[in-house]
């Protein structure tokens, strides 16, 4: 056995392997064993420890844009969080009872559906949808650039602007890109998930007995101007072929059309364009009006344009950018994160011609010269501001302070002034202001320095930039002059679609011209005695109606050399600061929060009342004003007693006057005007030629 063993040692022969130096037996000696056993256990934990770090997340250095996501993620949780507990939780929580639906209130009462209705959106409510784009809008044929989720904004937003840029010299689509309006109700019912503009509307018109046979919602590319919505999709005579079609199949009742903001005057553009002959017109004959409509409902209506839109085209502001732009300096500009975000929306915006149609109109007559607006003496603590019982007797009276409570200006508020450079400028008398004359605007202003050009903003050079800054306030016709000047490319297109002037005859064949059709001063209403005009719109509300701008420093290209001065405040204690019409840069009157009170109400309180050149055939126009009252809780939503501009289409009172008109009330029975605000006393001292 003990020899076996021997044998079996001595033929066992351990594998070897080879090395740079020959071959090495694998068998080592047993401490060699050892001392590996121990160097592999010592790499075995390292590796553990390693993984262990590696798990756990190691602390970086947050940028400016972390901030930002985490912001906005943060805005749109809540967002999200309080539209479901509004939907879900019991509608009596915490003491408050759902109103009852006026639609279901009225139906019980008896009102039906008589009359065919017509609704007609306004500027951006619309959605717009792609049919024809570039290769980098693969898998969006037929969705929604414009309304519903947004979410392309966040996932290819370079190429979304690009589609929804019109051609700089055209104002139509960029070869390669078809964007239309989406058709239907469903085109502006909701803005957003969960923003309602008319879905509320909708929802009790057919409470009383309204669906598609007679209700219509006349959807068009808002972007457009009025007359190339006809050129482009026919949305003129396919408006013109529904209300005819509504007529004749529903017992040959005439329509009660109801536009909203620029609508209004897309609709008032209409009622021209239909009586006119071809090729330029529909021609309907100068009777379609009168016998097809039976009332146009203006809810917050546009007539004579807003202060809103002189600072979109000026900077790409308003009030709410200035205060963004206060609060997070740099934050929409290039100098942090080169978002360059208002760069590119005045890019974009001054395509579209429709925001020319909401400059101004009627110049200083209207809204007032250096020294003088029919606003002046208006309230402006709007906190404390308490209407009394509606009366045009309270409205003649200047100096009633028994119905107001507020703080009435020892200096006038100079809102003439639409745009003034320094918070000064504003204020100075106007014989301390240099005169602005034609040739402030004729001196050279190519500007080489800039490779690629964004807005006419970087063919200008730095002496005219610096020229229309200094000291220099304007108005409403002189800001014209300024556009002329600065975006000359975009007034020459766009000043071939809309006028802003006052016609001194009416009669004068120019006229005739789809070009002045959109403005109440420069268009006589239809032959139509029986047809019947309502302004109706919100009061009590702060509403843009000038501004104070700064002249940018930067020489940097693709910037806008101008933005409003968001430190210019007001002051109660200093009568010369114009108290609190002064916030932010941003002069405020009463209004809806977008369209002031002159512009929404001064047609119907004195331009179209009675026979006047504007409204030859005496046709009936009447005022509704709704005192904005906030929502009492988070669970009324936006409110259902709001007078802002579109949360007013939720208005409880605005809604019942729609159904009442659409089921046959009279005038009388509506209860004629209903004034709160000043519109009567703003109207007489607007010295116009009736």
């Amino acid at each position: 056995m003990a020899s076996i063993l021997r044998f079996r040692k001595v033929c066992y022969v351990e594998p070897v392997k080879c090395s740079t130096i020959g071959f090495e037996s694998f068998e080592a000696p047993e401490i060699e064993k050892k001392d590996d056993e121990g160097l592999a256990k010592q790499k075995q934990k390292q590796k553990q420890k390693q993984k262990k770090k590696s798990s756990k997340r190691q602390p970086r250095e947050w940028r400016c844009m972390d901030y930002c996501c985490l912001t906005v993620g943060y805005m749109c949780t809540a967002w999200w969080l309080l539209l479901f507990l509004y939907h879900c939780l019991p509608a009596a929580l915490l003491g408050f009872q759902v109103p009852e639906p006026p639609g279901a209130r009225l139906r019980r009462e008896g009102l039906t559906a008589l009359h065919p209705v017509v609704l007609v959106p306004g500027i951006v409510t619309g959605g717009l949808e792609l049919w024809e784009g570039r290769p980098c809008s693969d898998g969006l044929f037929r969705k929604r650039l414009w309304g519903g989720s947004f979410t392309e904004i966040f996932k290819r937003p370079l190429c979304w602007l690009e589609h929804l840029t019109l051609h700089n010299e055209t104002g139509l689509d960029p070869p390669g890109i078809r964007v239309r309006a989406v058709p239907g109700l469903v085109a502006a019912d909701y803005f957003a998930p969960g923003y309602f503009v008319w879905a509320v509307l909708i929802e009790n018109l057919a409470r009383i007995g309204y669906e598609g046979k007679n209700l219509y919602m006349a959807a068009y590319d808002w972007r457009l101007s009025f007359q190339n919505t006809e050129i482009r999709d026919q949305a003129l005579s396919r408006l013109k072929s529904k209300i005819e079609l509504m007529y004749v199949t529903n017992g040959n009742k005439r329509v009660v059309v109801v536009p909203h903001s620029m609508g209004v005057i897309y609709f008032f553009h209409f009622l021209k364009w239909v009586e006119s002959r071809p090729p330029m017109g529909g021609g309907g004959g100068p009777g379609w009006c009168a016998k097809h409509i039976k009332a146009i409902m203006n809810i917050g209506p546009a007539f004579l344009g807003v202060p809103k839109a002189v600072s979109n085209i000026f900077s790409a502001e308003g009030k709410d950018v200035a205060f963004i732009r206060s609060m997070a300096p740099g934050v929409l500009d290039s100098e942090i994160l080169g978002l360059q975000t208002l760069e590119h929306v005045m890019r974009v915006c001054r395509t579209w011609d429709s925001i020319v149609s909401l400059i101004p109109k009627g110049g200083e007559t209207i809204w007032g010269n250096l020294d003088w607006s029919p606003e002046e003496g208006d309230e402006c603590h709007f906190a404390k501001k308490r209407y009394t019982q509606p009366s045009l007797l309270d409205n003649n009276d200047t100096n009633n302070s028994d119905g107001k409570m507020g703080f009435r200006i020892k200096e006038p508020v100079r809102y003439g002034r639409l745009i003034s450079f320094g918070k000064a400028t504003s204020q100075l008398p106007s014989s301390q202001l240099p005169n602005l004359g034609s040739k402030d605007f004729l001196h050279t202003k190519f500007n080489s320095f800039c490779s690629e050009v964004w807005t006419e903003y970087d063919e200008m050079s730095r002496d005219s930039i610096r020229k229309i800054a200094e000291n220099k306030a304007y108005t409403a016709r002189t800001f014209l002059d300024l556009l002329r000047f600065a975006a000359p490319k975009m007034m020459q297109r766009a000043e071939a679609q809309f006028s802003h002037g006052i016609a001194d005859n009416l009669d004068d064949p120019k006229y005739a011209h789809y070009k002045y059709w959109s403005n109440p001063l420069e268009t006589k209403l239809p032959d139509a005695p029986d047809m019947e005009i309502y302004c109706l719109y919100g009061v009590g509300l702060p509403t843009e109606r000038s501004y104070v701008y700064k002249h940018s420093t930067t020489d940097r290209c693709n910037s806008i050399p101008f933005q409003i001065d968001s430190s210019a405040e007001g002051s109660d204690s200093d009568s010369n600061s114009n108290g609190g019409c002064l916030k932010g840069g941003v002069y405020f009157v009463d209004g809806d929060e977008s369209v002031p009170v002159v512009s929404a109400g001064f047609m119907c309180a004195k331009g179209w009342k009675g026979r006047t050149r504007f409204n030859p055939s005496g046709m009936a126009t009447y005022i509704r004003e709704y005192r904005h009252k906030a929502p009492a809780s988070l669970f009324e939503g936006r409110g259902v007693e709001s007078g802002a501009h579109v949360d007013i289409m939720g208005n409880v009172a605005l809604i019942e006057d729609v159904l009442r008109v659409a089921a046959g009330a009279t005038s009388a029975e509506m209860g004629g005007d209903r004034i709160y605000s000043d519109i009567m006393r703003m109207s007489d001292r607007i010295n116009l030629r009736l």
